[in-house]
């Protein structure tokens, strides 16, 4: 547990750490509450990195200006899943896009609600989870996630299947998530962070749990290979695997990232897929 979100860690009565499974609901329900009572604490530590409008898709500064990972998004419809405050939304919908943003968690959304306000970028915002997409079928030109409801969700692979229905053919898909190697190290953007403690092939989710044994907080761990099979199960295609190197100059701790770590191995994967 991290003394930067002690807040909400007590507002949900966290009292340890379980390594056992946590399925789909469980998933929901604990995730739902831990950003509920996290988002005001992540967006004052996050905020101002992420900015109100702009598409920033990991620690490392990628941006989707520069790596045009979506293509041309003028005048099509992008489904954002598990968009937080919706910054990159926004800055979807200022290049011509039709955004729409998706997030389980309403302390979420209503960081979106506000950004919306203070922007004047109307992007439409939707509460659901991203494994029970709320969408007619083929009705998106693409899709994205930048940090956002994969590793929460306790079966990747129906997160796939309904972004892939949701999707019409030729439609991109575009995910990060903390890279499976990151699950081998403690936590710790320090030196306490660069000796391995667990096994890569170990897919116990990390859960957070109260005095009772309930969830409070959920993540789920896939290796490289759990998303590849996962992706090509859901009838999607892979175009690429990122592994975004750490930028000369670039100093931001966030979390687990550091320059120190960074400079060693990869703190992100951006996954690259298509509706065929």
């Amino acid at each position: 547990m991290s003394d930067q979100h002690a807040s909400a860690e007590l507002a949900l009565g966290t009292t340890g750490i379980a390594k056992r499974d946590a399925d789909a609901a469980e998933s929901r329900a604990a995730n739902r509450a831990w950003w509920d009572a996290d988002a005001d604490d992540y967006h004052a530590e996050h905020g101002a990195f992420l900015g109100a409008a702009d598409f920033v898709w990991c620690p490392e500064g990628v941006r989707e200006e520069e790596a045009g990972y979506l293509g041309d998004v003028r005048g099509r419809r992008v489904l954002e899943v598990g968009c937080g405050s919706a910054p990159c939304s926004r800055w979807l919908a200022s290049r011509g896009a039709r955004p729409v943003a998706l997030d389980l968690s309403a302390g979420m959304l209503r960081h979106a609600a506000a950004g919306n306000a203070g922007t004047g970028v109307a992007v439409p915002l939707v509460q659901a989870s991203a494994d029970q997409l709320p969408f007619a079928d083929a009705s998106f030109d693409a899709a994205c996630s930048a940090f956002g409801a994969v590793p929460f969700v306790a079966d990747v692979g129906e997160v796939f299947r309904e972004v892939a229905r949701v999707l019409r053919p030729g439609a991109p898909w575009v995910f990060s998530v903390t890279h499976p190697i990151r699950w081998i190290f403690p936590d710790d953007p320090g030196p306490g962070g660069l000796t391995a403690t667990q096994s890569y092939f170990d897919r116990t989710p990390y859960v957070e749990v109260d005095d009772a044994g309930r969830a409070t907080y959920v993540e789920h761990h896939r290796t490289l290979g759990d998303y590849v099979r996962a992706l090509v199960g859901a009838g999607l295609e892979l175009l690429d695997v990122v592994e975004p190197e750490w930028p000369a100059g670039h100093t931001r701790t966030w979390g687990q990232w550091s320059p120190l770590r960074g400079r060693l191995f990869p703190g992100t994967a951006i996954m690259r897929a298509r509706k065929p």
